[in-house]
């Protein structure tokens, strides 16, 4: 254990509570809840003080140590691509609380995480997409048309998300573009009858890693739980990250010269064996760890928090309906991830949380209802909007209660 001679400086202090601060930040495209408790308990652990007040891209940190207060703005955007980082900096804010880091080593210990490369080549990101959009396939269309559609697909989703980290400028746009490739595509190739669904149910699997479900669900739980800021300021971000997809599926439709009739929504027949739809969470779930550089070892546990999730919400839908089985599926996973990520030594609760949240699947009902408003089909669309908004609000607030439940039986 290494003993703490002296009161840190302000700068130093000062110094690596921005590196944290960057590091959560930008790893917070699911929420800011815990970004203030963690910076805030690190200053106490060090013997100062911080105070936050943070904006989903940025954050004012001040800071008091040595009988010296100042005050510093932080700008980065959130994300949740490099999840690793986010494992990394658990425990090391563990052992920082714990007394076992002096400043100057926690400051190498963190400055090592935020340089780090990704822990995956760029080309076991792009088969991690390509898995990601595969495993969610059945989840709109149980067939096998479905599934090698989107292979090819999710493939083409792959190359736009692999090259815009290399191209920053494509990032920018990287949600209409990605949606204007897909939607010529799937239209051209893989939509052309009605037998093998509608156009939206063969694209929206390619394009699930670009969809702003999470960030929307995450704008209600911050909302739910009184980051108002953060809440509104996400929820706005995931609706325009949800339009450029919108805009992006219209385009490539009148790139391929089809008219707005072409995208009905209808589903195909079934004809994937059950053991296929079993095997399904597998490959999304393996594609998830190395789409968002989760570690490898935390693939186990995330696989049985992705079939708990599928399971609660199976058995209380089929009892109680769409809504109660997805806030009791939202308040069970949020339950177990909190109860798990409690412990030092286990993967923190975002991560823990990611797969089996994703299974709830509530952006793709916005990108359905915005296409089949397009499409001419008023109703359906309001009908999927409608679900939309009530679907991310109940996955929030079970999220929220799940959260709450496990905490209370932890006596806190």
């Amino acid at each position: 254990m290494e003993q703490r001679t002296r009161p840190p400086r302000r700068g130093e202090l000062t110094a690596f509570l921005v590196r944290l601060t960057t590091v959560l930040l930008r790893n917070s495209g699911e929420g800011v809840q815990r970004l203030e408790p963690d910076v805030e308990g690190a200053a106490r652990a060090f013997g100062g003080a911080a105070r936050l007040l943070v904006v989903p891209d940025g954050a004012v940190l001040t800071v008091t140590a040595g009988g010296e207060t100042g005050t510093v703005t932080v700008r980065t955007f959130p994300e949740v691509f490099r999840l690793d980082q986010l494992a990394a900096v658990k425990p090391l804010l563990a052992e920082v609380e714990a007394d076992r880091l002096d400043l100057p080593a926690a400051a190498a210990r963190l400055a090592a995480i935020d340089t780090a490369p990704p822990p995956y080549p760029w080309w076991v990101k792009a088969l991690g997409i390509v898995m990601f959009a595969i495993g969610f396939a059945p989840l709109m269309q149980p067939t096998w048309w479905e599934i090698g559609s989107t292979a090819v697909l999710g493939a083409a989703s792959a190359a736009l998300a692999v090259g815009a980290a290399r191209w920053p400028r494509l990032g920018a746009v990287l949600p209409f573009v990605a949606a204007v490739l897909v939607s010529v595509i799937a239209l051209l190739l893989f939509a052309r009858t009605p037998e093998h669904g509608g156009p939206v149910l063969i694209m929206l699997p390619a394009l699930f890693f670009f969809v702003p479900g999470d960030y929307l669900s995450a704008a209600a739980a911050e909302l739910a739980a009184g980051h108002i800021t953060p809440g509104a300021v996400r929820l706005v971000y995931a609706a325009f990250l949800l339009l450029q997809l919108y805009v992006g599926v219209l385009v490539g439709l009148a790139v391929t010269g089809r008219d707005r009739h072409a995208l009905f929504d209808v589903a195909a027949a079934q004809d994937l064996p059950r053991w296929a739809l079993f095997t399904a969470w597998i490959v999304f779930t393996a594609g998830t760890v190395l789409a968002f550089a989760i570690p490898l070892r935390l693939g186990p546990p995330l696989l049985l928090l992705v079939y708990l999730t599928v399971a609660v919400q199976t058995l209380f839908t089929w009892l109680a309906g769409e809504v109660t089985g997805t806030f009791v599926a939202a308040a069970a996973l949020s339950a177990a991830a909190t109860r798990v990520a409690v412990r030092p030594a286990a993967p923190p609760r975002l991560i823990l949380l990611l797969p089996g949240f994703f299974t709830l699947t509530v952006g793709s009902l916005g990108m359905r209802g915005l296409t089949d408003l397009a499409g001419g089909h008023p109703i359906a669309g309001f009908r999927d909007l409608t679900q939309l908004v009530t679907l991310v609000t109940t996955i929030a607030v079970g999220l929220l209660a799940g959260e709450v439940l496990a905490a209370a039986r932890r006596g806190h």
